[in-house]
């Protein structure tokens, strides 16, 4: 069995994509370097990434099928699980045969699979726009802190840099160890060790912001009304850590 992999990027997994095509030993997987186990009966071919390759599948997707398709492939990328890069060489086969309208085909269960991963993450998105809480550093900065399912960090940074567009603030994402800093201009995305940012709260000996948090959630509380069960079943409890309100 052939296996393409590649480095982990998105275009190095639009490069396998374009390999695909043009290379004489057609993949039957595509993965990741680091999903990867070497193994007797598979054959690994390694994919050099190619940003003019990449470029070319890109705008293949955009204008022979369409902006939609797109998405979902993105979407299903940053998912992160270990089959998506193979689902998505399998989608974009069905898709470039069947052109714009190949979201209308969900009888197909390659079809049905990239929507149901697709909706996944975005589901996080929406529900990390309501979970990030920051708090105020000494240094005048603002920081937040995250472990989501998927890597959605590039996702949410358009939100949050309009919405405290007046405000320098670091969202760390703290299981791919990577941050989006703001500095009230642009936003950018650099690599971020769990480590450091836990260093940031040796330097911040305001907690008025946090207590306000917890008075606030405490004053509107109704013993008798509580409903764990049902908490849960809107914000899940692996959020909860880094809700100030759950502390």
């Amino acid at each position: 069995m052939i296996c393409y992999i590649y480095d982990g990027s998105f275009d190095g997994l639009l490069t396998a994509v374009y390999e695909s095509y043009y290379m004489q030993e057609k993949p039957e997987q595509i993965l990741r370097k680091e999903h990867f186990l070497p193994d007797f009966f598979i054959e690994p071919i390694y994919i050099k990434t190619s940003k003019e390759k990449a470029y070319k599948v890109y705008n293949a997707i955009k204008d022979k099928v369409s902006h939609e398709a797109l998405k979902y492939v993105f979407y299903v990328f940053l998912s992160e699980l270990k089959e998506s890069s193979t689902l998505i060489y399998r989608y974009l086969k069905i898709a470039f045969k069947i052109g714009k309208d190949i979201n209308l085909h969900m009888h197909n269960g390659i079809v049905l699979s990239v929507h149901k991963i697709s909706n996944k993450v975005t589901n996080e998105v929406h529900r990390m726009l309501g979970f990030i809480r920051f708090k105020f550093l000494a240094s005048n900065l603002y920081y937040a802190a995250m472990e989501p399912d998927h890597n959605i960090l590039q996702l949410i940074m358009p939100h949050f840099s309009k919405r405290f567009s007046s405000q320098n603030f670091i969202i760390h994402d703290r299981k791919r160890e990577i941050a989006a800093l703001y500095n009230k201009e642009k936003w950018v995305i650099v690599d971020m060790l769990k480590a450091d940012g836990e260093k940031l709260f040796l330097n911040n000996n305001d907690e008025v912001y946090e207590k306000l948090w917890k008075q606030y959630f405490s004053s509107i509380t109704i013993e008798n009304r509580k409903n764990r069960k049902l908490q849960k079943s809107y914000m899940p409890e692996r959020y909860w850590k880094f809700l100030t309100e759950m502390l």
